[in-house]
């Protein structure tokens, strides 16, 4: 076995497909001729010829010297097979060599993107230190000290999301703005991904192609929602840094209350917006704000859980995640209905058998909170309709017109100075509304909206000039946010 072997099995796990190394240069791992970012010092001659080991024979070494190259074939202990090309560099003494390992490719089969991953300890080759792992917790498995430190650094930059791909730098997202993050060690953001594929749910979706869901939990650090998936034949991941408590509805800094609407008895509560609007952390502080307002037992479905809510007094908390708890939504929620809740929270309703269900619940006396991916209230309730087909829509209507209590469409602008703040489109449901609901007639329902303020509605326009006028957020922001930029411009003018 040539000492090179360490240095190749270090390639395999890294995903790479060539490795380069030459004297007093350091090793170079290539995937499809990106290279990979790795901290391997330089190999000064008589570590080149430790490594290549019994691939330098006399006879090589001549030919060289003569011909300035030598080309042959390699096959590790393990199996793997390489293309070696040994270059000369320059004609000077001492013999200065550069030796490339190309992957031979395997048989045609099913093709399985990098990385792949393997559990094994790989001894390192001379001068490259491993440290032992970090254990994260009993779901993400163990987690190296460099992957530690990554995380650590996205909570301390208050980052919502870090974003990796193999062969590029770590980038984080601060206050809806992303940052590439160069001062980040080499490898750092391959390492984390390789952490986080080798979690079993990752390594079950990565031969389909499929992207995998993940928790991470780091005592001291914080939670962190994981999403791997493969781009440009790669693996990357999008990790969301999630708080370690629910926020108060007060710290959410909305311009009107909403502490009112988890007083209704039962009923559905619909959080809106696009991505990354903050929809889950307004739906954690209304479940909050019901349990300290009235008590009971609050079921949550969650994929995953990104806040530990936590029941006082004669309030109890029970949060499943989907895949690990139960099945689907629609399972979850066909099962929640049979566990005595007061309150329901639903990640998402994703289809008609979740919102069918969901509206259920909501008309046999219970609070269901819930989101939705849309940009306004007329929107959420066109949504819902347009899931089902033409025969039940009517019906569908008639049970949402009961149902509504309120729908909160929401977005995140950045605050001058810092952070960000949310903008909100509010709707109530009262007689009127149920009525236009009812009859199918939903483009009214921003005149409504527009119309009721006394009643607690707000448009989202609206919303957005008292935040322009009072200085908080930037006219441009403003406008990119608006659903109607016209309307907003002549508020503004």
């Amino acid at each position: 076995m040539a000492g090179v072997d360490s240095l190749l099995r270090m390639m395999l796990r890294h995903g790479a497909d060539e490795l380069r190394i030459g004297t007093d240069l350091p090793p170079k791992m290539l995937q499809r001729g990106a290279p990979v970012r790795l901290s391997i010092p330089p190999t000064d001659d008589e570590t080149l010829r430790h490594l290549l080991g019994e691939l330098w024979t006399p006879e090589r070494e001549a030919q060289l010297r003569g011909e300035g190259r030598s080309a042959f074939g390699y096959q590790m202990d393990g199996g793997e097979a390489f293309s070696v090309a040994l270059q000369r560099r320059g004609e000077g003494e001492p013999l200065q060599i550069d030796a490339s390992f190309k992957k031979e490719a395997a048989p045609a089969k099913a093709k399985v993107a990098p990385p792949v991953v393997s559990s094994a300890f790989v001894a390192p080759p001379p001068g490259v230190t491993v440290s032992p792992p970090v254990t994260a917790s009993a779901s993400s498995g163990p987690l190296s000290p460099g992957s530690v430190a990554l995380l650590e650094r996205a909570v301390a930059l208050h980052a919502s999301d870090l974003h990796l791909y193999w062969g590029e730098p770590p980038t984080v997202r601060i206050d809806g703005r992303l940052r590439r993050m160069d001062e980040a060690p080499h490898g750092a953001a391959e390492q984390l991904l390789q952490d986080c594929a080798a979690d079993e749910a990752a390594r079950a979706a990565s031969p389909a192609g499929r992207s995998a869901d993940l928790a991470l939990e780091l005592e001291g650090v914080g939670r962190f929602r994981v999403n791997l998936y493969q781009a440009g034949g790669r693996a990357a991941a999008a990790i969301r840094v999630l708080p370690g408590r629910a926020p108060r509805l007060a710290e959410l800094h909305f311009p009107v209350g909403l502490a009112e609407v988890v007083q209704a008895p039962h009923g559905l509560v619909l959080v809106c917006g696009p991505t990354g609007s903050g929809k889950s952390a307004t739906l954690a502080a209304l479940a909050e704000e019901a349990l300290r307002q009235r008590g009971g037992l609050l079921i949550t479905l969650e994929d995953p859980i990104e806040y530990p809510l936590a029941g006082e007094g004669s309030s109890l908390v029970r949060q499943r995640q989907i895949g690990r708890d139960a099945r689907d939504f629609a399972t979850g929620l066909r099962d929640a209905l049979r566990e005595d809740p007061d309150i329901l929270l639903i990640g998402e309703m994703r289809d008609p058998e979740s919102i069918s269900l969901a509206l259920t619940a909501a008309e046999t006396g219970h609070l269901v909170l819930a989101s939705l991916h849309s940009r306004s209230a007329a929107a959420t309730v066109e949504r819902i309709v347009d899931s089902y087909a033409p025969e039940r829509q009517q019906q569908v209507r008639v049970q949402l017109a009961d149902a509504l209590r309120a729908v909160v469409a929401q977005r995140l602008l950045p605050r001058k100075g810092g952070g960000r703040l949310p903008a909100v489109e509010i709707l109530r449901g009262n007689h009127g509304v149920a009525a236009l609901i009812r009859e199918g007639k939903t483009a009214q329902l921003p005149n409504v909206i527009q119309s009721s303020r006394k009643e607690g509605m707000l448009p989202l326009e609206r919303c957005l000039a008292e935040m322009v006028r009072s200085g908080q957020v930037e006219k441009e922001a403003a406008l990119y946010a608006a659903n109607d930029p016209a309307t907003l411009a002549s508020l503004l003018g």
